[in-house]
């Protein structure tokens, strides 16, 4: 309870960045930690699943009605990494619950550090959620879901495999 005390005022800044980039362009600039951090995300499960990103760009540009916060080019998006490559961005919810868990310890009240911090967590929360265009290039990756599945079936309805060493025939 004490982390989700603690993440209060930055879940309150994202909602207020959120709602108030859509009308004033200076308040997108309070994103850029949280875009940075979502395009790495991309770009290094890029390199560990063999995408080979070729470009990372944080540069906001206008695209229609709104703005392409960044992009992270791939030259081989195929069915095995694209969805891990797109859907990386997830983990950033991991940052805010490692800042939590480490200055939520014990007795603590908010100090100067934790408003710095408030603003640098903030846009993690925003930046978590998988844009439309990563949604779709994950969905190239549906034969690794029908595979999940099939296991998780089999896991679920012979106990036999939950067993290790695997009992022989």
């Amino acid at each position: 309870m004490d982390k989700l005390f603690y993440l209060t005022p930055s879940l309150c800044l994202a909602l207020a960045s959120w709602v108030l980039s859509r009308r004033y362009v200076v308040f997108t600039l309070l994103r850029l930690p949280g875009t940075l951090c979502h395009e790495l995300a991309h770009f290094l499960a890029g390199l560990a699943t063999f995408a080979r990103p070729t470009s990372l760009s944080i540069i906001p540009r206008r695209a229609g009605r709104g703005y392409r916060l960044g992009e992270v080019q791939l030259a081989n998006a195929r069915w095995y990494n694209s969805a891990p490559t797109a859907l990386a961005p997830i983990l950033l919810l991991l940052i805010p619950w490692w800042v939590a868990t480490l200055r939520a310890r014990g007795a603590w009240h908010f100090t100067p550090l934790d408003a710095g911090l408030a603003f640098l967590v903030a846009p993690q929360f925003l930046a978590c959620w998988p844009s439309a265009t990563d949604w779709k290039l994950a969905m190239r990756s549906w034969p690794l879901a029908f595979i999940a599945g099939a296991g998780w079936y089999a896991w679920a309805k012979y106990p036999w495999l939950r067993s290790w060493p695997w009992p022989a025939a």
